[in-house]
């Protein structure tokens, strides 16, 4: 198994897809590393040598934030963000969506499995 970053990649997958198993690597970033550090696109993981391995090691630990401190970094956002007491903040809070969707309906993923409230009973429709 290659290990970069604390994460372990698969090893029959290529590589640009391999790469995005890292937390804050995306199909983007992935498919830069392997132009700059020139690796061909088609290539395994398993096929990597043990150097190509450690230059892409290398070059995410140089150029970009990933994993536990990308982790870190994105929750103290929040945390400062709920401690500021913004409009975004109240909304983390309160495990709501932040970025303006509505919430009447659609709003599942966000806000957990519905509640049944007990002795509510719905009125019939007027005609």
């Amino acid at each position: 198994m290659a290990r970069i970053a604390g994460v372990n990649i698969p090893l029959n997958k290529v590589v640009h897809i391999g790469l995005t198993y890292i937390y804050g690597i995306g199909s983007k970033r992935s498919k830069d590393i392997c132009k700059n550090l020139n690796i061909p696109s088609s290539k395994r993981v398993n096929q990597l040598s043990d150097e190509e391995v450690l230059k892409i090691r290398e070059f995410i630990d140089q150029k970009f934030s990933v994993e536990g401190d990308l982790r870190r970094e994105t929750s103290l956002n929040i945390k400062r963000l709920m401690d500021l007491a913004t409009y975004r903040g109240s909304r983390h809070r309160k495990k709501l969506p932040v970025r303006g969707q509505r919430t009447r309906c659609n709003a599942r993923t966000r806000k957990g499995k519905a509640i049944a409230i007990a002795g509510k009973k719905l009125t019939p429709l007027k005609k």
